[in-house]
């Protein structure tokens, strides 16, 4: 039983990295018609409605102290790392955010070990971590065809990634109180939203519900509202349920692969050789600074056998 628990776990959190990655060419499409605070806004308010209606049962927190830890979920995982993605993407590359984005994980080991009192990072997590630096370094360096620098928005896909580490150790906080996790997602969206609405009349923000009427436009906001919001966050934490932070996080390693294919066959984004050399290095980093766990997980396969 625990195996086929674990087996969900693992489709579950791949399902969320195939949809993931995609994401970033989705919402460079939108781009051209709305601003990063409207596709912020548009996409989790449909995310709420839709779960509220698959559970309209409101969630009651055992200590009201608890609703500090949504709060600071939604702000980080919502309305900070969302919008700092969306507005890097005005900037850079698709291609280029999808793999620094994916450095969270390093920072999320960190952040355990400050504040969860997790284990201490060993040598290979450092070395690892030093590998995916040189490799962000040569994406965001690489630039286009004309070799244009973009650090101002690989910069803010790096504190993107550093927003979705606090949610995700904030989120571990809260799986612990044995919630449900569709009615978790739905209140970190609500705060996501609640902290989002007063940087709206500065950033922008036009109803315009008439592009709309374009099918690429509602039907890329229905992809990362119903999809990659609703359906991709309520996985996620199903994932972290079955498999542990750590596991799940593993998965978040493939966003940059899938992301830069189909930046290269959607948006005809060439991939340079720098970008690819910096490309295949942050990957190298990340399964260096994984390759304990990786050996501890065969050990314990062992054992079992």
């Amino acid at each position: 039983m625990s195996d086929k628990k674990n087996s969900v776990g693992h489709l579950a959190a791949l399902l969320c990295i195939l949809v993931w990655g995609a994401t970033f060419i989705s919402t460079k499409v939108l781009l051209r018609d709305f601003s990063p605070v409207e596709i912020l806004f548009f996409r989790f308010s449909l995310g709420f409605v839709a779960l509220w209606l698959a559970c309209p049962r409101a969630l009651r927190l055992d200590d009201k102290k608890q609703e500090w830890l949504f709060a600071g979920a939604g702000l980080a995982g919502v309305t900070l790392y969302f919008l700092l993605e969306n507005i890097a993407l005005t900037y850079t590359f698709a291609s280029n955010v999808g793999v620094i984005v994916a450095v969270s994980p390093f920072f999320t080991a960190l952040l355990s070990f400050w504040l969860l009192a997790a284990e201490k990072p060993g040598l290979n997590f450092f070395l690892g971590f030093t590998a995916a630096i040189l490799g962000i370094g040569l994406i965001s360096f690489s630039g286009s065809a004309s070799l244009q620098l973009n650090p101002l928005g690989d910069l803010l896909a790096v504190l993107a990634g550093l927003a979705w580490s606090f949610y995700s150790i904030l989120t571990r906080k809260i799986l612990a109180f044995g919630y449900n996790s569709l009615q978790v997602t739905r209140r970190c969206f609500f705060y996501g939203l609640v902290f989002m609405l007063p940087s709206l009349p500065f950033m922008e923000f036009h109803w315009g519900l008439e592009r709309f009427a374009q099918v690429v436009n509602w039907g890329n906001m229905a992809f990362l509202g119903l999809g990659a919001s609703a359906l991709c966050f309520v996985a996620w934490t199903f994932a972290i349920k079955r498999l542990g932070a750590v596991k799940s996080s593993v998965y978040i390693y493939l966003v940059p692969v899938v992301t830069v294919i189909t930046a290269a066959l959607i948006l005809d984004e060439r991939i340079t050789w720098m970008a690819g050399m910096g490309t295949v290095l942050t990957l190298a980093g990340l399964a260096l600074s994984e390759m304990r766990q990786f050996r501890l997980w065969k050990k314990a396969a062992s054992l079992r056998q």
